[in-house]
């Protein structure tokens, strides 16, 4: 006869903050909630016993994604939205020839390389702020003629205080070091 033993509270509660973390890694990345069902189907399929290797963990982690059918392009990343966001603005505007896209994608490089709290907001009102940012950056003073917090502003429907709060920390954080270094000298 098979009787099935009640897992121990300690593990109870690592499954729980197990569940918990996947919820919020597909919020995270906009993909479908998980089904009972596929979390179930990939322990049968990966776990067989109890001895786990590196090997093991990377099958597993390929099967996970498997699963869930997550695809890595279809997020809506800051980086689509900025591409995006970047194009149109070409189109639109004259002076958007003098915006770099180069200097784009190198503010969000420098986002990236700390792990703030500024990264948890929208992809798209982030991704308009380092667009503003990249402008006011890279096109010459005399060419600001276009309004383009406005123009983000009404593509992305976003706040324009989020907009300019994250403009500010950009800003603060790519020339920060020369100010401060200006400032001592």
């Amino acid at each position: 006869m098979w009787i099935e033993r009640s897992p121990s509270p300690s593990r109870r509660a690592r499954r729980r903050q197990a569940v918990g973390f996947l919820i919020e890694a597909a919020q995270i990345h906009n993909s479908r909630p998980l089904m009972l069902k596929s979390l179930k189907s990939l322990a049968d399929h990966v776990i067989r016993d109890q001895h786990f290797t590196r090997r093991d963990f990377s099958e597993a982690e390929v099967t996970f994604l498997q699963v869930l059918n997550f695809e890595i392009g279809n997020a809506n990343n800051v980086f689509m939205c900025l591409e995006e966001l970047y194009f149109q603005f070409r189109e639109v505007a004259k002076v958007g020839e003098h915006l770099n896209f180069e200097a784009c994608l190198d503010v969000m490089d420098l986002l990236y390389e700390e792990d703030t709290s500024i990264l948890h907001c929208s992809p798209c009102s982030l991704a308009a702020a380092v667009l503003v940012a990249s402008y006011l950056i890279t096109v010459p003073k005399q060419r600001w003629e276009f309004p383009i917090l406005s123009w983000v502003k009404f593509l992305t429907a976003c706040e324009e205080e989020e907009i300019m709060e994250l403009i500010k920390y950009l800003l603060k954080h790519v020339f920060g070091p020369v100010l401060v270094e200006r400032g001592t000298s």
